[in-house]
């Protein structure tokens, strides 16, 4: 199931930045070898696309550990307050991303309640544009969600915590004497 939703996401936002692509290349074309060809959408549609890829790729960057977080303190602390600070970010990030969830579905409903289009000759309805927010979000949420239950229920050390220590240092990067507080 995993894999899928992976391979989904990972997809989507590959045929969306592609997608960005050609209209963007149809947009040179335009400009510089057939005025013909030039239209005053393109630009918009990039930005659609754009927007969309970035808010659906948003899940893929909690899954690698991407997102905003403390790196640096985590790195000084131990596996086990490392796991504790990781519950208390995914905590805060879960309730960040239900905000956005709720909030950018009432910005969706109002758009199309409104009927709100965009400004263009594409008249694209705002709502298809908006929503990009509550799934970006949506998806980041269930992907903390997840992450918060492997923090709590299933933490291994070995695989989960963050950084290295001295003693895991490459063979070719000498260590200093051992002191007491070393282990």
């Amino acid at each position: 199931m995993m894999r899928a939703w992976d391979w989904v996401e990972q997809t989507l936002v590959g045929l969306l930045g592609l997608c960005a692509l050609v209209v963007g290349m149809w947009q040179i074309l335009g400009r510089y070898l057939d005025s013909a060809l030039n239209s005053g959408w393109a630009d918009e549609v990039i930005v659609y696309l754009l927007i969309w890829a970035v808010m659906i790729v948003s899940s893929q960057l909690v899954r690698h550990d991407g997102h905003v977080r403390p790196d640096v303190v985590l790195r000084l602390l131990r596996p086990g307050a490392q796991r504790w600070l990781e519950v208390f970010n995914c905590l805060c990030a879960i309730g960040f991303c239900g905000a956005m969830v709720w909030y950018g579905w009432q910005i969706v409903d109002a758009a199309q309640m409104m009927s709100e289009t965009s400004g263009t000759e594409l008249n694209f309805p705002m709502y298809l544009y908006y929503l990009a927010l509550p799934v970006g979000t949506g998806l980041m949420l269930v992907r903390y969600v997840m992450r918060l239950v492997r923090y709590l229920f299933f933490f291994d050390p070995a695989t989960m915590s963050v950084g290295h220590t001295i003693l895991e240092a490459p063979a070719d990067i000498p260590l200093p004497a051992a002191t007491p507080q070393q282990h």
